[in-house]
């Protein structure tokens, strides 16, 4: 009777966390259908400011194509985007993994630094070496998910820029998940400064005619902080849909498996209980026919 005591219990455990699994499911399905809507819109608007940015960076005065500028590489920044909570798969691991990479393998001979948007980020990488000491750059950047909007993101960037255009870094990564549907996630790792030239034939010009007003040189001012801005924003809000397409999914295949383990569990409770009876009524037979003898 032991045995079944703990098979019984066991059952209910296991229905108890599917009816965890099942709820966070549900949660981050309400929550995916907000962010991907969030994402979808803003992309239309992204890609085509990250088009004209860098068609109008390729043609600028070297002083006014500040963030467009190759330098010589000696300091990376790398901008690691992850989740604040786990239960979501290897959405976050495979974001450390891939800074861990690219800081030991892709820029080895450089000084590499990391700032981390999001706690799980920010655990792993405040223990290694590649964290900032002693750097004006954002802290706590995992707060931005509480109120995650544009204002918030874009005083981020602007403090990033301004590092970048005193020398701190030359080259700054994006490392995140970018959102394709609820089921999968494509890990990116994109550069966010200095920005990249349009794919030409090795001629500077163009590759649409536009017309300016007032002057190319005001909005190339004005157009090339709010594209970065908008890039990092992009960046964050692919990444949050995607922890919640992430998260669904994982809490979606844990409640199939504690289905599975309540249906074997109730195989091997009936299994026992029949044999306990069975060995109960042996030995009331058993009982009966000495009491005859």
């Amino acid at each position: 009777m032991a045995n079944l005591k703990e098979v019984r219990n066991r059952i209910t455990s296991v229905s108890s966390t599917q009816q965890i699994t099942n709820a966070m499911k549900m949660v981050s399905a309400a929550k995916l259908r907000k962010a991907q809507s969030a994402v979808i819109s803003l992309r239309p608007y992204a890609d085509k400011l990250q088009h004209i940015l860098r068609d109008l960076c390729s043609v600028a005065d070297p002083s006014q194509a500040i963030f467009s500028t190759q330098r010589d590489i000696k300091n990376v920044l790398i901008i690691a985007i992850t989740s604040n909570r786990g239960l979501c798969g290897p959405f976050n691991a495979n974001v450390v993994k891939k800074v861990t990479k690219e800081a030991r393998e892709t820029y080895k001979d450089y000084k590499v630094s990391v700032i981390s948007i999001g706690k799980k980020a920010d655990d792993f990488f405040r223990k290694s070496d590649l964290h900032i000491f002693g750097s004006n750059l954002p802290r706590r950047l995992h707060m931005l998910y509480d109120n995650l909007n544009y204002e918030s993101v874009a005083s981020v960037a602007s403090n990033i820029m301004d590092n970048y255009l005193e020398g701190d870094f030359e080259k700054v990564i994006l490392v995140y998940n970018r959102f394709k549907n609820a089921s999968v996630q494509i890990l990116t790792s994109e550069q966010f400064l200095p920005v990249l030239p349009p794919d030409t034939d090795g001629e500077s010009k163009l590759s649409t005619d536009y017309i300016f007003e007032p002057t190319k040189e005001e909005i190339v001012e004005e157009l090339i902080p709010r594209s970065l801005k908008i890039q990092l924003y992009r960046a964050i809000l692919e990444s949050y849909a995607a922890e919640h397409g992430a998260r669904m999914t994982a809490m979606h295949k844990a409640t199939d498996n504690c289905t599975e383990m309540i249906r074997d569990l109730k195989i091997k409770y009936n299994k026992a209980r029949q044999a306990a009876i069975t060995n109960e009524i042996i030995e009331i037979v058993g009982g009966a026919e000495a009491l005859k003898g």
